[in-house]
């Protein structure tokens, strides 16, 4: 039986990743499953920008045998321990963390009802959490012999997505991945509907049984060819565009290099900071219903300082939204071809990632397909919708009302209806791990998803918790002030200080005695320029 022939169209970080990842994963053990080809044009410019992930990217990472030293020396990599959220609640400097990782309490876990019981007096993840205290103090997660101290803390990493590609197509190529540069101009369907071969600029005609489309927003396959459509989600995200910025340490380095990516809320939107090993990545991501582009240019460049009058900008027009059906008839949409969300919680990179393990999990090893892409849409569809929900929520719990942007984000109609059932029933019981079962809630609509014609599993999605649990919910609830007045009318407003896991305070007592600062590990085991601090 002849291996399965796949076309990949379209590079950058989703279409390298698909290659090296479905390579690693299907053709091992001397079995050859898919002969896999990706065509990415020359002529369309790429677009990168520093990229942070969540530690999901560890399993990509493996799969394909990259070491993790090496994966940071090609790719500028840093370590990321969290996100820091500043001014999200009010517009006063105020800040808190969603970590990685945290301790648990022991049968049961009481922490956050204990907190909420408490006068909240120190923010609820330091008191479970070593991370917030770490990323405030600029320390690597492992020690300068590059070994984990005591528990060993979940982690991700900042990078250069257009080095990360290169590092994937150079990895990819090398191991058997046919590699073509030509720009596609024609694409040939079959009698049946499927897709049979792309034509190319230089006369190529490639054909293929299973078609992956990394295009992008112009999704020159699944919806240019296929007619699949893309389902708008702006109502509840605002934002449709990013004003980019690079500041070369060259040219200016604070004296740090910060273990955590920072998300601070602007007039319109919020800006994110991404260090790198040589400089760091800005994006001021932004709803130009709100502010024209040249105002959010000069709105960026304030908040970076006078020192970036002379950097250069581009603006990066998005869609936050998904594709009806990512996979159809013998094509799969992967990357911004298929969904976006803003990068609020890092999850860009991600929805490849997932797109890219389920494809593996639901290879076509015969001819029919559609039971395949049945789940493969089901599952893509509920993920979509918890990250939606998460991100939705970071919005709606502000207090901030000095803009039209905050004042407009606020509103009912702003946020999503499976999100305002889990936090009506939250205001009744706080969270709990039996809210994660199958996050269905009283008020909750049975929504459809739609269908447009095609075949498929289209009840309401459900929120499974795989990407954003308990956890994540919690540390974002109580970080903006999740039920404040209510736990007032609960508990009285005279409470105790909350108490500290004696795991936090002895990790972190060991941590300041074992952890080096981030910069000083990325110079002494990465090889990391030292540059000189900017007065």
């Amino acid at each position: 039986m002849r291996p399965k022939r796949m076309l990949i169209v379209g590079g950058g970080s989703a279409g390298w990743m698909a290659a090296a990842y479905l390579n690693a994963a299907l053709n091992r053990g001397g079995r050859q499953l898919v002969d896999i080809s990706l065509i990415e044009s020359p002529d369309v410019p790429r677009i990168g920008v520093g990229e942070a992930t969540i530690p999901n990217i560890n399993h990509i990472l493996a799969v394909i045998g990259i070491d993790q030293f090496d994966f940071l020396r090609r790719v500028d990599g840093t370590f990321k321990q969290a996100i820091k959220y500043v001014n999200w609640v009010k517009n006063d400097g105020s800040w808190y963390y969603h970590p990685f990782d945290r301790f648990l309490g022991r049968a049961i876990d009481r922490s956050a009802l204990d907190w909420l019981m408490s006068d909240r007096s120190i923010p609820y993840m330091e008191t479970v959490s070593i991370q917030p205290v770490m990323c405030e103090l600029g320390l690597a997660p492992l020690t300068l012999g590059r070994q984990q101290f005591g528990k060993p803390q979940k982690y991700a990493y900042h990078m250069n997505a257009l080095k990360f590609a290169d590092y994937l197509c150079e990895l990819a190529t090398a191991r058997g991945v046919s590699h073509y540069l030509d720009h596609v101009t024609d694409i040939e369907l079959a009698g049946n509907g499927d897709i049979s071969a792309v034509m190319t600029k230089g006369g190529k005609r490639l054909e293929a049984d299973l078609f992956v489309d990394c295009t992008g927003f112009a999704a020159l396959l699944i919806e240019q060819k296929l007619g699949v459509r893309w389902v708008d989600c702006s109502q509840w995200l605002l934002c449709d565009r990013a004003i980019t910025m690079a500041v070369p340490y060259e040219q200016h380095y604070p004296g740090y290099v910060r273990p955590y990516t920072t998300a601070t809320a602007l007039s319109s939107g919020w800006v994110w900071e991404i260090p790198l090993q040589d400089k760091r990545s800005l994006g001021y991501v932004h709803s130009s219903a709100f502010i024209s582009e040249d105002q959010a240019e000069q709105e960026v460049r304030d908040f970076e300082g006078g020192h970036s009058a002379s950097l250069d900008t581009r603006t990066v027009h998005f869609k936050v939204g998904y594709r009806e059906h990512a996979w159809v008839r013998n094509c799969v949409a992967i990357g911004l071809a298929g969904s976006f969300i803003e990068p609020l919680e890092s999850t860009g990179l991600y929805l490849s990632d997932l797109a890219t393990v389920m494809l593996s999990e639901h290879f076509p090893h015969g001819d029919d397909m559609e039971a395949l892409a049945f789940r493969f849409n089901r599952i893509m569809a509920n993920r979509f919708h918890e990250i939606l929900d998460f991100i939705n929520m970071h919005y709606c719990l502000t207090r901030r009302e000095d803009t039209e942007f905050w004042k407009e984000i606020r509103k009912p109609e702003r946020i999503h209806d499976r999100l305002k059932a889990k936090l009506d029933f939250w205001r009744v019981k706080p969270p709990s791990p039996s809210d994660f079962e199958d996050q269905f809630f009283p008020g909750q609509p049975d929504s459809p998803l739609p269908s447009n014609g095609y075949p498929g599993d289209h009840r309401s999605p459900v929120d499974t918790a795989t990407v954003f649990n308990l956890y994540s919910y919690e540390a974002i609830l109580y970080g903006m002030g999740f039920l404040e007045e209510e736990c007032d009318k609960w508990y009285g407003t005279f409470r105790l200080q909350p108490g500290v896991f004696k795991e936090v305070i002895d990790s972190l007592n060991m941590a300041t005695r074992e952890l080096p600062l981030h910069d000083a590990w990325l110079q002494q085991v990465l090889g990391m320029k030292q540059y000189e601090k900017a007065q």
